[in-house]
């Protein structure tokens, strides 16, 4: 995503936006031909029937003058005028880098578009034609109202990192030391002096390189385009106050004259623990708390968390977080509102939204709430109508369940056991995913995660750096390579070692887990989520892609991890009180079933297709078709018999 691509796709959306509504303003004119109306609407139809100087050709409906005994007619004249130079300026600028149309000719913010339509619609409901105002006038309202000029506000999005070289180069080139070396109080304190100083920062003559020519294009774009164009500035890796008040200062020297709300987003385990501590010190800067007006938002990140530390501890620790960082909130008297980074598979933080959101703890949603849709599951959950009307009504049905019927609080015993198997289950995970010396050549070998990431499928590169080993992975290819063998490592690592450790301790723990299974949603969620995976996974096809791909010196690695698979599925189910997966769920076991044949068939042809690609020399034997072998040998009548065995009625 770069800034080009950033401006164009806001321009697009501008063009698209002002299309939509101009293809429906002409049958409002035609639907408000009444000449009712008040003393208001009547003087504002004259003012703009004098001032209208020649026929607009280019309509295909009232090209002509508009008279003005119809003042309905010629006021959404005038916003139709309006919304034709709006969509034309915006294709002139997406095409040709400029417009001739000024822009005063067009509509800059969504109050100037509302004002003439609220007009009408007072004017028709004083005037006793409340029906017809309440018709097509009143969905178009809504429309406007909702979606705005712009469809869609574009949040930015970029690492903490990129701005930190940004300020560097700045204070090496002005002689006054190196941004990047100095301690957290002193970034503070140095930023906090400019921000309340008027002197402008970035010379003219600034030496620029390329990354960071990139990001302050990207804050020139949000400085040249209106502002409804954009929501919020999220700052992802965000560790400490220091990268949110540099984003601030970054606006302002860009000219940015409505600054975008900055949002840390906190993802590694280490950052989500510092998070409640980092966001305190950002409160108690006076110069912040008068800018955010009493609202703030922060992001927490499901999927780099989940690669850092394991799906376990990760799940707990955003738990603890989040329930921290209310309290700070509250503190300081700001309404802190959860961005939810949540991604589609169980192992970046995807599951049932009704169930994910119920399993928020206490306080933390407060009737509001953001959440990430991400690409793979927007067909499923708004691909049509009644799907996104559905989806819709689970996120409102659950929001407000959640503030009307809050989850228990854990009990502090149960805290105390989740802290304690958080320690072993991060233990447990870190020392194969990233102290195993050889994890990383098995992983490249048993999964298709190099050949993705040359394929051009994704909307970033699979790495953020191209060297380096899992930690540069990005969280979307390191889960999507585990689903491809079916073996889920990343969502269940862990578990076992955790349940394991504590039962060991004292065999009394395992009725404590089942009470929490039983009574905490949070906890049963993360189980029924995990369980869920189980059902879907088969170590049988992970050995195969292990015998067809990986070296004969890594077999006992690979069979050490399918064995702490099976150790980990019956820790669960004793967990759980279940005799086998999905026990609680037979609709979703009968599905799995019966797709289970299809996808293991892609399994087998996916695996013996890796083999032939990096293997030019090994050949596959071809056998006849099954169909063929079958006609050949029996007559067509024995084929048309009914199974009797099956379980499946015909």
């Amino acid at each position: 995503v770069t800034p080009e691509v950033t401006r164009d796709v806001c321009l697009l959306a501008r063009l698209m936006a002002a299309n939509m509504y101009y293809s429906q303003i002409e049958d409002l004119m035609f639907e408000l031909s009444t000449w009712r109306c008040t003393e208001e609407v009547s003087q504002r139809a004259e003012l703009l029937h004098s001032s209208t100087k020649k026929d607009n050709k280019h309509y295909i409906e009232f090209w002509k003058k508009v008279p003005p005994s119809e003042p309905y007619r010629v006021i959404l004249g005038d916003v139709r005028d309006k919304l034709y130079n709006t969509r034309e300026r915006a294709r002139h600028l997406l095409s040709q880098g400029h417009s001739d149309i000024p822009e005063d000719a067009t509509f800059t913010n969504v109050e100037e578009f509302l004002e003439p339509l609220e007009l009408c619609y007072r004017s028709l409901c004083t005037c006793g034609d409340r029906t017809i105002a309440e018709g097509s006038l009143l969905d178009f309202l809504r429309q406007v109202s909702t979606f705005g000029l712009s469809l869609v506000r574009l949040d930015i999005r970029q690492e903490s990192d990129r701005h930190t070289d940004v300020l560097d180069a700045i204070t090496t080139y002005l002689e006054i030391g190196s941004y990047r070396e100095w301690s957290e109080e002193k970034r503070q304190e140095w930023l906090l002096s400019e921000l309340t100083g008027k002197r402008p920062l970035i010379p003219h003559d600034f030496p620029q390189t390329e990354e960071i020519k990139d990001v302050l294009d990207t804050l020139h774009v949000i400085a040249e385009l209106p502002s409804d164009n954009f929501g919020a500035y999220i700052i992802s890796m965000a560790t400490s106050p220091s990268d949110v008040l540099a984003v601030e200062l970054l606006q302002r020297e860009c000219h940015v004259k409505n600054p975008l709300r900055v949002v840390p987003l906190f993802e590694k385990l280490a950052d989500l623990e510092a998070a409640p501590a980092a966001v305190a010190r950002l409160f108690s800067i006076d110069w912040y708390r008068n800018r955010i007006n009493g609202k703030q938002e922060v992001m927490i990140g499901y999927s780099d968390s989940g690669k850092d530390a394991g799906r376990f501890s990760a799940a707990w620790q955003l738990y603890k977080s989040q329930a921290e960082l209310i309290k700070v909130a509250k503190q300081f008297g700001v309404k802190l509102t959860m961005f939810h980074g949540r991604g589609g598979t169980v192992g970046r933080g995807g599951g049932p939204t009704h169930l994910a959101i119920l399993s928020q703890p206490p306080d933390t949603i407060h009737g509001s709430l953001r959440v990430t849709v991400q690409g793979e599951v927007i067909e499923q959950s708004f691909g049509e109508e009644h799907l996104c009307f559905r989806t819709l009504q689970r996120f409102t049905a659950a929001t407000l369940e959640h503030g009307m019927r809050p989850p228990i609080s854990p009990k502090p015993e149960w805290a105390a056991l989740m802290d304690e198997m958080a320690i072993v289950a991060t233990e447990e995970y870190r020392s194969i995913v990233f102290k195993e010396p050889r994890f990383v050549e098995y992983f490249r070998l048993a999964t298709p995660e190099l050949e993705y990431g040359r394929m051009n499928i994704g909307s970033r590169p699979s790495k953020r750096k191209p060297s380096g080993g899992i930690e540069s992975l990005r969280a979307i290819p390191w889960i999507f390579a585990w689903t491809q063998t079916r073996f889920h490592l990343p969502v269940w690592l862990g578990f076992g070692a955790a349940f394991k450790h504590v039962i060991a301790k004292d065999v009394r723990n395992i009725h404590m887990l089942q009470e929490m299974y039983n009574e905490w949603p949070f906890f049963r969620v993360t189980i029924d989520l995990v369980e869920m995976v189980f059902a879907k996974g088969d170590p049988g096809i992970a050995a195969l892609y292990d015998k067809l791909l990986v070296s004969e010196e890594l077999w006992p690695f690979g069979e050490k991890l399918r064995a702490n698979f099976e150790e980990t599925k019956n820790l669960l189910l004793q967990v759980a009180g279940h005799k086998d997966l999905l026990e609680g769920d037979p609709y979703l076991k009968q599905r799995l079933r019966l797709r289970d044949a299809y996808i293991t068939t892609l399994n087998v042809l996916q695996a013996y297709t890796l083999k032939r690609i990096r293997d030019p020399n090994y050949n596959v034997k071809c056998r006849p078709h099954l169909s063929k072998e079958i006609m050949e040998s029996k007559p067509a009548n024995e084929l048309v018999k009914l199974n009797p065995t099956s379980e499946y009625a015909p």
